[in-house]
């Protein structure tokens, strides 16, 4: 098989110097990359900025905003069998962005945010799509439930639910734990690990998920161009 795996942040700019982004360093996303390729599969990772070295053995896209995100995701998604929409896209970004620095002053001011286009959405509303979709929820409460509506809303084949309110796992670290709901109401749990363990576990998931998707569209899985 072949997977679409996006990580890491995106940053919306403000003037020539500043940006909008948030915490995401990429591990996660990275990790579902190489356990992935350790499995057999073929890998695009589409990544924003971080400090981590890309796989040597997988196709790389560097990105640095949502609309360069959007575009690189809708450009290789249907050349793939499963997408993971990993990255921590920004949710909004500049209406306006200043082409030249904008100066301190000693009065508040205001910047108008806009929503930036939703790439989970557009995919889980294609009507021809041929491709397992996951998408990740990363939420600071009522985790398991917000993570249900957003599979829901999205229309994604599996969504993975994790709490970034703790310091022990989650973003920036090394670890994670995981609660995987499927379309079927089926949820599964991954107690805290690795990233690298828990992106082995997934990966699994992944592969089977779509091997039944395939066979019960009665779809035989080919190398796509």
């Amino acid at each position: 098989m072949r997977f679409l795996v996006t990580a890491g942040p995106t940053r919306e700019p403000i003037d020539p110097v500043r940006y909008i982004s948030n915490r995401s360093s990429g591990k996660m996303g990275y990790a579902i990359a190489e356990a992935a390729l350790h499995a057999g599969h073929g890998v695009i990772l589409i990544s924003g900025p971080v400090n981590l070295a890309p796989p040597s053995d997988a196709k790389f896209i560097s990105i640095s905003s949502s609309e360069e995100m959007f575009d690189a995701v809708h450009r290789h998604a249907e050349k793939c069998h499963v997408c993971v929409l990993c990255a921590a896209v920004a949710d909004y970004k500049l209406a306006d962005v200043s082409r030249t620095k904008i100066k301190k002053r000693s009065k508040k001011f205001s910047l108008e945010l806009i929503p930036t286009r939703d790439i989970l959405d557009s995919l889980g509303r294609r009507q021809d799509r041929q491709f397992l979709l996951v998408g990740f929820a990363a939420e600071t409460n009522d985790v398991e439930q917000n993570a249900a509506k957003k599979l829901r809303e999205k229309n994604c084949d599996i969504m993975i639910a994790n709490d970034v309110s703790s310091v022990k796992s989650g973003m920036e670290s090394d670890l994670n734990e995981v609660t995987i709901l499927f379309q079927n109401g089926e949820r599964q749990k991954i107690s805290r690990a690795s990233k690298t363990i828990i992106a082995r576990e997934l990966v699994k998931i992944f592969q089977n998920s779509a091997t039944k998707m395939f066979d019960k569209k009665n779809v035989t899985i080919t190398e796509r161009n």
